[in-house]
Order: C-alpha cells, then structure tokens, then sequence
C-alpha cells in the first residue's frame, strides 16, 4: 500500500481550505412559486408548473408530469385571479406531454399574476390554469 493516502487529516483539512468555493449568491429578489394544473374548457390538463425568478431572468417549468389532452394553437402565459392576461404570452407550448421550459420576456412582470395559463389562442379559452403559491 502506498503512503500517499496516509496523510494527516489536519494536512488534508489545510490543503482543501485553498480550493473554496464562492457561495451562490441569492438576492431577496430572487423567487421560486409553484402550483398544479386543472383542465378548463372540457380538457384535461393536469401536472405541476414552476417559476422561477433569478433577477432579471424568469424561467417557467413544466414538471415531467405534465400533460395536455390535445388542442390547437396552445400557448404558455399567466393571469391573475381567474383572468388570462392576453399581453403576457410567452410562448406556443412546444409538446402536450413532459418537461419544458420557457424564457420570460423581460416585459412580462411576474410579481403581478398568480397563474399560469395553457391558453387556446385559435379559441381564447383557457385549457389549464395553476395557481402560483
């Protein structure tokens, strides 16, 4: 067996101490909300949604359990209290099942909505809402 692994912990403790890492630093600006879908408008639209604000950057995540039945023309957005907000549609849902994400415009302010909408644009109705928490 070789010696090299017989080294003294307070020699290994030293050695380490001049590889630290800078920690993560997280503003009182920065946020995660979350919620679960409900189908609306005869369609079933179910699983669970993330927001998350770092800064000036917002990403909205559809968890792996997501699903959407089907419809024409389904976009990403938010609303608030039971209303869609037509201005902050993101962006047209890129697949009716699993894990995806969106960019927020930086136009979009998050901190005035607290839903997240699957939206029919061909229809304006709504096909899933979450409620933020």
């Amino acid at each position: 067996m070789s010696n090299v692994f017989k080294l003294p912990l307070a020699a290994v403790v030293a050695a380490m101490g001049s590889f630290a890492v800078n920690p993560v630093e997280v503003s009182a600006a920065d946020s995660n909300r979350s919620g679960q879908f409900s189908g609306r408008s005869g369609h079933t639209t179910s699983g669970g949604v993330t927001v998350v604000k770092q800064g000036n950057k917002v990403v909205v995540t559809l968890a792996a359990s997501f699903h959407l039945d089907g419809a024409p023309d389904p976009y990403v957005g938010f609303g608030k209290d039971g209303r869609f907000i037509k201005s902050t549609q993101i962006s047209k849902l890129k697949k009716l099942n699993g894990q995806q994400s969106y960019a927020v415009p930086a136009g979009v302010d998050i901190d005035a909505v607290n839903e997240v909408y699957i939206w029919c644009r061909k229809f304006s109705v709504a096909l899933g809402v979450a409620k933020l928490r």
